[in-house]
């Protein structure tokens, strides 16, 4: 395989093709956008304007409708023409200015833009914006944010949501209606029904009428405005008429027709009388609690020019240059961002063929601390890994092969010497070599166990598992070797604590770190197998007294052939692999291993397994 990488497949390159890629279409797509988007504004201005308008009507009628002055409305004007980008202006009909957004900004322009008039709104400008109810009586154009003496006191508003709370909790038990209470501009409260028509439903009646019937101030209210209408009507002479809250009438039957024109004639000339008195009782009501009429004037900022778009020779040159300059840099940016990137992943590919040719020691110098140095880091950690792993791969081999030829040489050199007649096959010798035998089959056994630990293969039978019964089984089974080389095993438990483990296996785990601390122990010394339990934990340790392990060798117990008698005599220490096995059991478990040890005076080897469940 070529260590050359071909130009069309260069990083490089591609990453420089598509930076221009991305150039181009950015430049194109700012291009037309900028065209389309410069047309649409063209026409999407005057629709603006005339949104803007009616919300500025709309917010000045709001404040004539609330409040009997225009004093105070400077603030909401100039709050409103910084949000709109607009200049507006408030004069009295005789020209006297009452509020200015930028009273220095020059003359107002000689027309209107509206008649700011709570009480007779000009629907023409409300586009877009709150357009007045149109309920009979001929009131359709006072803005119905007017509440004036209808404005209800607080207790009276409180007295009125109580009654709108119990209605909407009798519709939404009985009726299933979701009702909800919406507050009026006078504050009295209304049942809203979305989708429901309760115009002719009689649930919850009662209630109903409770939140309908009128309150003190409304009687007042309507009080003066019926005598206000039935004098306007007196003055036509026409019968008096009860005026309700929605503005609507009831009139009392004439006693004989005026004249002899027909009764529909009659009827619809007086509906029209009474609605022209109602109104105009209503707006005379109203008058002392808003503002007077007051004329509006919007204009655009004094000296502020609209943006254009000019594609002429000149501006068409001066967007080339511009996208010939934007095209340039990206390309110098790119490259240098190429070749920045591009480097060290040269020096990892070379660092990589290194070691694919043998080099273990192939390393690669780690710069800054952005991705690449993280996978610069990233490739030597698995260098020095891998080269460690090597080295152990090695001293494994070298070591199972140690391992394996002392019993296999003994073994054969006896057989050869019975062959030759030099030895006869007694008693004495059959027991040798079913020694040697039986140590090979341990090496073998030890090692299958590893590798299916390795492997994953390592299938535990877990039950409940009484730590108390399983320690002293473990002592039982290597009292004898004890007592034979004058070494005392005890047993320390606490309050019998349990594990969910495989019995086999766990009994297989404690039993090496006794056999190995009873082989480390000299006469008269002493082994200690205890177990206790915390919260989050069992804990179950083999402490002995005996010659200790140094420092330097203690973080290398758990290695695999591994021992501290450097001649690897049998009678000093056995394969090397009890305590790897160890360590491959108690991870098994979901546990750990760890080893204490003061030279001279005895290690300690304690496994740490996790608390079973509750039964």
């Amino acid at each position: 395989m070529s260590d050359e990488v071909p130009l069309r497949r260069s990083l490089l390159l591609r990453l420089l093709a598509l930076a221009v890629l991305i150039a181009v279409g950015s430049i194109t797509s700012t291009a037309w956008l900028a065209v389309r988007t410069t047309t649409g504004a063209i026409r999407q201005e005057q629709g603006q304007a005339l949104a803007d308008d009616a919300r500025i009507y709309d917010t000045l009628l709001a404040y004539a409708a609330t409040h009997p002055t225009w004093d105070g409305v400077d603030a909401a004007v100039r709050t409103l023409a910084r949000d709109v980008g607009r200049r507006i202006a408030l004069t009295t009909d005789s020209g006297a200015p009452i509020a200015d957004s930028a009273p220095g900004a020059g003359p107002l322009p000689t027309t209107s833009a509206a008649t700011v008039d709570a009480l007779a709104v000009d629907t023409a400008v409300m586009q877009g914006a709150a357009v007045p109810n149109t309920a009979d009586g001929g009131t359709n154009r006072i803005d119905p944010r007017t509440a004036g003496p209808y404005l209800l006191p607080a207790e009276e508003r409180t007295a009125l949501r109580d009654k709108a709370a119990e209605a909407v909790r009798c519709l939404r038990l009985r009726a299933r209606i979701d009702a909800t209470v919406v507050d009026g501009p006078t504050g009295r409260p209304r049942i809203e029904t979305p989708g429901t028509d309760l115009s002719d439903d009689a649930t919850c009646g009662q209630s109903r009428a409770d939140l309908a019937a009128r309150t003190a101030t409304e009687g007042k209210a309507l009080a003066q405005l019926n005598a206000l209408v039935n004098t306007c009507l007196a003055r036509r002479r026409l019968p008096a008429v009860q005026v309700d809250l929605d503005w609507t009438w009831t009139r009392q039957p004439a006693a004989s027709a005026p004249d002899s024109r027909s009764a529909a004639g009659v009827d619809q000339e007086h509906n029209r009388a009474i609605s022209a008195c109602v109104g105009t009782s209503r707006r005379e009501q109203l008058l002392p609690y808003v503002a007077p009429a007051a004329t509006l004037f919007v204009t655009d900022p004094g000296g502020r020019p609209s943006s254009t778009f000019d594609p002429s020779p000149a501006n068409q040159t001066r967007i080339i240059a511009v996208a010939g300059l934007v095209l340039l840099v990206t390309v110098g940016v790119t490259v240098l961002a190429g070749i920045r990137l591009t480097r060290p992943l040269h020096a990892l590919t070379g660092a990589a063929q290194r070691m694919r040719d043998g080099d273990g020691s192939a390393r690669v110098r780690v710069t800054g601390r952005d991705e690449i140095a993280r996978l610069a880091e990233v490739f030597n950690d698995m260098a020095e890994r891998r080269e460690r792993l090597e080295q152990l791969r090695r001293a494994m081999v070298s070591d199972i092969a140690h391992e394996m030829r002392t019993p296999v040489s003994n073994i054969r050199g006896w057989l050869e010497a019975v062959e030759d007649g030099v030895a006869a096959p007694d008693r004495r010798l059959l027991s040798s070599l079913l020694e040697e035998a039986t140590l090979l089959q341990h090496v073998i056994s030890d090692l299958q166990d590893l590798a299916e630990a390795d492997a994953g293969a390592l299938r535990l039978h877990r039950e409940r598992v009484y730590l108390t019964d399983l320690l002293a089984q473990v002592a039982e089974a290597h009292r004898a070797q004890a007592d034979r080389v004058g070494v005392t095993i005890g047993v320390r438990t606490e309050a019998d604590p349990q594990v969910d483990a495989d019995p086999v296996r766990l009994r297989q785990a404690v039993g090496n770190l006794v056999a190995n601390a009873v082989r480390h122990t000299p006469s008269g010394g002493r082994v200690t197998i205890s177990a206790s339990a915390t919260g989050a934990e069992v804990i179950v340790s083999v402490a002995d007294t005996g010659s200790g392990i140094s420092a330097e060798d203690l973080p290398r117990v758990f290695d695999r052939f591994w021992r501290a008698d450097k001649s690897r005599s049998r009678q000093t220490g056995g394969s090397g692999l009890g305590l790897a096995i160890v360590r491959q059991l108690t991870e098994a478990h979901g546990g750990t291993v760890t080893a204490t040890s003061t030279p001279t005076q005895g290690s300690t080897f304690t496994l740490h397994l996790p608390h079973p469940p509750p039964p």
